[in-house]
């Protein structure tokens, strides 16, 4: 057996690791497309409960991060978001892909697996993959 058969061999291992390990550990978190309605100047967002539930985060914490981001007032009523003035539904999966990638993605290694600890003023990502403890943004 040649260097040769050797390389092409190890090449082609190479490759096929990549295929399998190509699956990000966040896509195995999928968040449902936001369902919005509008009534009079209010918009509001059906299943505003799920995306909490999902990312293991208190809801409170995620509207005020939504309301901040489009710069308006937001009250939970049930499962349902209400926000003031009409909102472009596509700008609130910008926002909560955002919100992800600031407050529920270890920084570290990538896991969606995380906690959330408020320590004095300070909001903190605890990686259950990794143990890494971040300050979020």
């Amino acid at each position: 057996m040649s260097g040769l058969d050797y390389d092409s061999l190890l090449d082609r291992v190479t490759k096929g690791l990549e295929k399998v390990g190509s699956k990000s550990k966040r896509d195995r978190l999928e968040l449902p497309k936001p369902e919005i309605l509008w009534m009079g100047r209010k918009t509001i967002i059906r299943n505003f409960a799920e995306y909490p539930r999902l990312l293991r985060r208190d809801p409170g914490h995620v509207l005020m991060f939504l309301a901040k981001e489009l710069a308006t007032a937001a009250s939970l009523e049930g499962d349902r978001a209400i926000f003031i003035g009409r909102k472009d539904p596509h700008s609130f999966a910008v926002l909560i892909d955002r919100y992800m990638k600031a407050n529920v993605i270890c920084p570290v290694c990538g896991s969606p697996d995380t906690t959330q600890e408020k320590i004095k003023r300070t909001h903190f990502v605890i990686c259950e993959a990794c143990g890494a403890r971040s300050p979020t943004g």
